[in-house]
């Protein structure tokens, strides 16, 4: 019997090698197919999707944009993961960001809350030699002292712009509140004070509004909101925004794309900065806060959650549904009459494909309004490289400061800088 075992080992021994090496290299195999697939490494690149009518002033700037019309190039081996790209920009930033130096403006509110923002002047003349500020509104609880802020700032300052970056109400951990309210969704109080602040004290100047993702509704929302908001703005940037608090709250709740893992994320890091300001927000008399909403807060886990027991509160909203739909830019941007660039990708992980039919249906109608939609670029990364390590400077900056470097000169060269007005009919028709 050992005899016969023993004849039967050293016939299938011989085997066992190449079985193994076969379930190594199907193993080897199936990891390489993961990454692929989860990199899109065979996702070819491309140039933006733009949706604009044909008219003289957007000719010119897709002329005058040529980084508009071309490829956007993402580092090779992650760059065409949109949540590899939203990831770094979350976790980073940016590489080797710069440090401009600003001055802190407090300015008091109505309401007894105090709005910051940070003012960097300009390190050399604009190309036109006139004098322009660019107001910037940042992302979701977000400030000047963020890395991808920072960096815009420097690239701007350099190309002659002066910059005024809005700290939402909350948002610095080193900056106490002095009223029982912070920054909401579209609450354009603190922006609007900034730039009536920007007006007063340099009359000359005309204004660049940008906005990120947050940001974006924000600042749609503020020019929207009435006319003579519009007065001396040349043009309006707005990077990655969702464009409908009520459309998108749907699609937070859902697995596709991980969005529900980035509004867990997102909801806890918007308890951390409600909760560094717990005495202010809940411990004033004037505060609309009671002991249960602190409790709600604790167990909260998706920023809907937050947004009906907390936010909407800070204006007396009485349900989500009407919080949302107040606070929204897709029932304002349609008044936007000046240049407006809506900029998106495809593959930001927290905008939902459907909620991009907004901006895209909007340029289709206004001649004022030009839609970008790229292939990659996940949510405020657009990092650029050649193959692993990103460069300093996003695509993302480098087409704001086009777009806005174009709309200058044309205002430069078609009649004198701030003179030119936009008016808009009812159909979107330019008259």
């Amino acid at each position: 019997m050992s005899a016969q075992v023993e004849a039967d080992v050293r016939t299938i021994s011989p085997e066992m090698p190449a079985m193994f090496d076969g379930m190594k290299l199907a193993a080897v195999a199936t990891v390489l197919y993961v990454i692929v697939r989860s990199l899109n490494l065979k996702c070819p690149t491309a140039a933006p999707d733009i949706t604009c009518q044909d008219t003289p002033l957007n000719r010119y700037l897709l002329k005058s944009c040529p980084i508009l019309t071309k490829e956007y190039i993402p580092p090779l081996l992650w760059g065409k993961s949109g949540h590899l790209q939203t990831a770094l920009y979350g976790k980073m930033g940016r590489v080797k960001s710069p440090k401009p130096c600003g001055l802190r403006k407090y300015l008091p509110m109505p309401d007894g809350a105090t709005a910051t923002f940070d003012l960097f002047e300009p390190q050399s003349i604009h190309s036109t030699g006139d004098d322009i500020t660019m107001v910037i509104c940042p992302g979701i609880g977000n400030h000047s002292e963020k890395h991808y802020i920072r960096t815009f700032v420097d690239y701007s300052q350099k190309q002659g712009y002066r910059c005024a970056v809005l700290n939402h109400l909350g948002a610095l951990p080193n900056i106490e509140l002095t009223s029982p309210r912070m920054f909401t969704y579209g609450c354009t109080w603190e922006f609007s004070a900034m730039v009536g602040y920007i007006k007063r004290t340099f009359p000359q100047t005309q204004l660049i509004v940008v906005g990120f993702s947050l940001g974006g509704n924000i600042a749609c929302k503020y020019l929207g909101e009435n006319p003579a908001n519009q007065e001396r703005v040349l043009c309006c940037v707005s990077i990655c925004q969702g464009y409908s608090a009520l459309r998108a709250q749907e699609t937070f709740l859902q697995w596709d794309q991980c969005r529900r893992l980035y509004n867990f994320l997102m909801a806890d890091n918007m308890k951390k900065i409600i909760l560094s300001h717990r005495a202010s927000l809940f411990g004033m008399s004037s505060s609309n806060m009671e002991a249960a909403d602190l409790s709600h807060l604790y167990t909260a886990t998706s920023l809907m959650q937050i947004d009906d027991n907390i936010m909407r509160k800070f204006h007396g909203h009485n349900s989500l549904k009407e919080y949302y739909e107040k606070e929204s830019c897709v029932h304002y941007i349609h008044n936007i009459s000046v240049p407006l660039l809506l900029m998106n990708s495809s593959d930001d992980p927290l905008v939902h494909q459907s909620l991009l039919t907004i901006p895209r249906t909007l340029a289709e109608k206004k001649q004022n309004v030009i839609f970008a939609l790229t292939l990659h670029g996940g949510h405020l990364g657009f990092f650029e490289g050649a193959v692993l390590f990103p460069q300093p400077l996003s695509w993302m900056d480098k087409v704001i400061v086009s777009y806005a470097n174009a709309i200058c000169q044309w205002e430069k060269h078609s009649e004198p800088c701030g003179k030119k007005t936009y008016l808009v009919r009812g159909d979107g028709k330019e008259v």
